[in-house]
């Protein structure tokens, strides 16, 4: 008995993710096809035909789903980052192979590259939610900063402003 109560709470628990990345899909669809400012809670649920109310239970408003997708792409992209620059050991071939990695990255999956870069900052209803230590952009940016910070200290670039540098090649 006891086993069927854990089996039946993982089938679940795979069920409520599969429903999550759901309404994660329809939305980034949605923000794609009609903008943001176009989007409603509503939109999305009927989209995947649930109600609305159903949304809420995963998400807290539209800047959350927002937050979410954009995490979820940063959260794609540092992961191939950091498996690339693993092995690394030169920081201009690091952030030379980032680099790439972030334009493949766009090129392969542009809905999440247009939803986490080009939609408006205004659209950030809580913008220092992004740049928390633990958001995943955040982690992104630090990556890149991080690798140009080197190029520096290794003279593989003359003294420059890290942070404005990042920002330019960012």
């Amino acid at each position: 008995m006891k086993g069927e109560a854990v089996g039946v709470k993982e089938r679940r628990e795979r069920e409520k993710e599969v429903l999550r990345q759901e309404i994660l899909d329809a939305a980034r669809d949605l923000f794609i096809k009609e903008g943001y400012e176009n989007v409603s809670m509503r939109k999305v649920a009927e989209k995947i035909e649930y109600s609305p109310t159903t949304i809420y239970l995963y998400f807290n408003s539209k800047a959350d789903l927002l937050y979410c997708l954009c995490e979820e792409t940063f959260a794609r992209l540092m992961k191939k980052l950091e498996a690339l620059t693993e092995d690394c050991n030169d920081p201009l071939l690091c952030l030379k192979k980032g680099m790439r990695a972030y334009i493949e990255f766009g090129l392969k999956h542009p809905n999440h590259y247009k939803v986490t870069f080009i939609t408006h900052p205004e659209h950030h209803e809580e913008p220092e939610r992004y740049m928390i230590e633990e958001s995943m952009g955040r982690k992104a940016y630090c990556h890149m900063r991080t690798r140009v910070a080197e190029c520096v200290q290794q003279k593989k670039f003359r003294q420059v402003n890290i942070d404005a540098t990042t920002q330019a090649i960012w």
